[in-house]
């Protein structure tokens, strides 16, 4: 085997670039197509007048994998970028004059608990015990497996572990098991609001995300989200990585069942294997013939997605006090608005709300005396989207953050940009405009996930947030890895 085999990898968002590096490590000649003026997908950067924001990701939970990545290169997190843990890991308003800070430290964390629940400190260390375990078996089993089919999950020691996982009992019974204080079954639920299902629906699994939110904790590379994206660029640069920008792929052409050429608006490339960290419904659906495809349109129809986004990009001219880096808004019914999100699909009545002032932390983020906001509301997903409605949303999140905080910001706003289904329609061919990628539903999960080998392609793989193991940075990651691993595999056979 000639270990120039050229590879194309389409979509410069993390799974593709984690997946570039594996592969150009191994020797190959690795290219990357990305449709947009820079890579990082998601990850990208807007910047205006003196004013620098992340688009998309905010919030850096897991830094082991982070770590791991790194260390496949030789590399370390803090040999690209500085790393702050936050203290509280964020504040959550639960109404005016109601704010409650999340410690860093354990002993304040379980102190917290008391003073809110009496006698719960105790339910916390069990729950966070509980929590850890699930984080263990599946960042370090789980995760790593390609989930082509279910004879990967034949394994009696994972079946035993398994059955330890809670797949079974729901996230909503499982923390009021310890809990019985809405303000803390609030904070313990919200991380899996943007999972793609209501508490109710989704698996106690899910309560590793509280071991990575309340125990690893919430950190910030100093520079912003991207930095982490610029880390990894400058990995695949010192290999030999091409990352060519505003390249779209527009189509897939088949030969002999293997993707012979691929057009882009620029050209046509040729490649021994094809990775595509594009939507995988768009490069399905869209770049291949209908004879070539994983899955029909009522497959895809079929799928629960997980959240839009509604976002606001906010520069102010002057600093707003009394707020901190991360800042949730739960100020209205939870259950009205997840209801709203995933069972009755529409634009929310009382939505909840999200905001991080990045400036807090990192002062270079906004002209001085100045603060970047970044306002974020989860929506559903393929809603109709208007200006009008943007606005009036904008309306009302700006009403209820100055009522809470007691802030005005209104009159100091100097920039500001809106960002919503259509933006992630038209930027990354989003399928129904989602933010997050695929549900993690149990009927979603592993194998059960559209699959990551092409069926009728021998030498397509895709990767990234509809596909193995799921949403978010660290999971995009790990997908990038995996694909890079079966591509390697396949290219050897």
């Amino acid at each position: 085997m000639s270990k120039k085999e050229r590879v194309v990898v389409i979509g410069a968002g993390f799974a593709g670039l984690a997946s570039a590096c594996v592969l150009a490590k191994d020797g190959y000649e690795v290219t990357v197509l990305e449709k947009n003026d820079q890579p990082g997908g998601r990850a990208r950067v807007w910047e205006k007048d003196g004013f620098t924001f992340d688009m998309g990701p905010s919030w850096y939970w897991m830094p082991d994998v982070f770590e791991n990545f790194f260390a496949l290169f030789g590399k370390k997190a803090s040999d690209f970028y500085e790393l702050k843990r936050l203290d509280p890991g964020y504040r959550i308003y639960y109404g005016k004059d109601d704010p409650m800070d999340v410690p860093a430290n354990m002993q304040q964390l379980e102190d917290l608990f008391e003073q809110t629940e009496p006698g719960s400190s105790k339910g916390l260390r069990k729950f966070l015990e509980q929590a850890e375990y699930k984080y263990r078996v599946s960042m370090n089993d789980y995760v790593f497996r390609p989930s082509h089919s279910i004879t990967e999950f034949i394994d009696w020691q994972l079946i035993r572990k398994s059955m330890s996982m809670q797949l079974l009992t729901s996230m909503s019974s499982h923390v009021r098991k310890y809990f019985k204080n809405p303000k803390l079954i609030k904070m313990l639920e919200f991380p899996v609001l943007f999972l793609g299902a209501t508490p109710k629906d989704t698996p106690a699994m899910y309560s590793m995300m509280n071991y990575a939110d309340l125990a690893l904790g919430t950190w910030y590379p100093m520079g912003g989200m991207n930095e982490i994206v610029k880390a990894i660029v400058s990995i695949a640069a010192d290999l030999g990585v091409e990352i060519k920008p505003n390249t779209e792929v527009t189509r897939l052409d088949i030969t002999n069942g293997k993707v012979s050429t691929i057009q882009t608006n620029s050209g046509t490339y040729e490649a021994d294997m094809i990775i595509s960290g594009a939507d995988y419904e768009h490069t399905d659906q869209h770049l291949l013939p209908k004879a070539a495809r994983n899955y029909s349109e009522k497959y895809w129809d079929s799928r629960t997605m997980s959240p839009s986004s509604l976002l606001f990009y906010i520069g102010t001219n002057k600093k707003v006090e009394g707020i901190e880096h991360h800042n949730l808004f739960f100020d209205e019914d939870f259950d009205r608005h997840a209801t709203e999100i995933y069972k009755q699909p529409q634009w929310p009545s009382e939505p909840l709300f999200y905001v991080c002032c990045s400036s807090k932390t990192d002062p270079a983020c906004a002209p001085e005396g100045g603060e970047n906001l970044f306002f974020l509301m989860p929506i559903a997903p393929d809603l109709k989207d208007h200006e009008q409605t943007r606005e009036r949303y904008f309306e009302l999140l700006t009403d209820r953050f100055e009522h809470i905080t007691g802030q005005s910001i209104r009159n100091n706003i100097v920039v500001k940009r809106s960002y919503a289904l259509d933006d992630f329609k038209a930027d990354y061919h989003s399928f129904k405009g989602n933010a997050y990628g695929l549900a993690n539903t149990l009927a979603q999960t592993a194998f059960f996930k559209p699959a990551m080998k092409a069926k009728h392609v021998k030498n397509l793989l895709h990767t990234g947030q509809l596909t193995v193991p799921g949403p978010g940075v660290p999971p995009a990651l790990i997908s990038g890895q995996i694909a890079a691993k079966e591509a390697i595999k396949m290219m050897g056979d």
